[in-house]
């Protein structure tokens, strides 16, 4: 029988507060706030039949009295700890100690590394272990460690005061890759062509805390939608060019396309490119979607993307 921890959120110990994905076989970029832990209370009483017999009811009262001895056993020695731990042995309270964090998801001997494989601590690849694929990142840009939304995410480097809230910071290019959820949709191009409209309004409408960072999108324009091939899927890509209220608007586009592994669900690739001279080319958007790689293709490195620039 095997030992593996089955895939889930676990305790991340090098992030207090914050659960991380494990897939099965290793950790993966993906993070969570730490769910809240659940309380748990003592055991329900157990109801017994009466006894039919005196045999019977003797038999049930030495188990309820060998029950109560075991409970006061347990107080006791809860109790007992309790007065040894609060004192030191010169009477004084000792102060509070570093908090121990929660055991790995495996055994001490089996206990995987955070970075999962090699790939994962390469800064010009974005690896998305959901998904199954890699993202080659541009010279220039980077993979924070943290972002609001909490989705696999790469961007420039260089960021700027938002033109429509200069309290936010905003990013000459972003892009992210996440699992398609609380969808029925199982076309590639129905989704993308629903999706758009979502990667506009995130990147130039209102960000995730409802600020209108570009004052708003005042209209758009439909440059392309077609069929593509991505990690050796038939997919989809819809992009627009949006004009906002303040600064030089952008380009955004939906790519949708199948999971190369596990039930091949859909997985949803976002762009958004600011316009003008500060933001890339726009064909650096092609560049991205042909260097999306199934995780452990070797023929590319899994999608490194060390030549591309932007």
């Amino acid at each position: 029988m095997s030992n593996a921890t089955p895939p889930g959120w676990y305790p991340d110990a090098a992030t207090p507060g914050t659960d991380r994905w494990w897939d099965g076989t290793a950790w993966t970029a993906h993070t969570r706030p730490a769910a809240a832990p659940q309380a748990f209370g003592p055991p329900e009483p157990v109801a017994t039949a009466p006894g039919n017999g005196s045999a019977a009811s003797g038999r049930s009262s030495t188990h309820i009295v060998a029950l109560a001895v075991a409970g006061l056993i347990v107080v006791g020695a809860a109790v007992t700890g309790a007065v040894l731990l609060g004192r030191d042995d010169d009477g004084t309270r000792p102060e509070a100690g570093p908090s121990v964090s929660p055991p790995s998801p495996t055994a001490a001997t089996a206990t995987p590394s955070p970075s999962g494989s090699p790939a994962e601590d390469d800064p010009k690849v974005l690896v998305d272990q959901l998904n199954g694929i890699t993202l080659p990142i541009p010279d220039g840009w980077e993979k924070p460690a943290r972002t609001v939304d909490q989705v696999l995410t790469m961007r420039t480097v260089d960021s700027y005061d938002c033109p429509g809230s200069s309290s936010d910071f905003c990013y000459h290019a972003t892009v992210t890759s996440r699992v398609a959820s609380a969808t029925g949709i199982t076309s590639a191009e129905k989704l993308a062509e629903q999706d758009i409209a979502t990667a506009a309004d995130g990147a130039y409408e209102k960000n995730i805390v409802g600020n209108r960072t570009h004052g708003g999108i005042t209209s758009h324009k439909v440059l392309d939608s077609g069929s593509v091939s991505v990690a050796g899927r038939a997919g989809h890509q819809v992009r627009w060019r949006v004009d906002t209220a303040k600064g030089p608007g952008g380009y955004v586009q939906s790519l949708v396309f199948p999971s190369p592994t596990g039930s091949e669900s859909l997985v949803i690739v976002r762009y958004a490119f600011d316009a003008g001279p500060d933001g890339p080319p726009l064909q650096l958007m092609d560049t991205i979607t042909k260097g999306i790689r199934p995780i452990g293709d070797s023929a590319t490195s899994g999608g490194a993307g060390s030549s591309i620039e932007h």
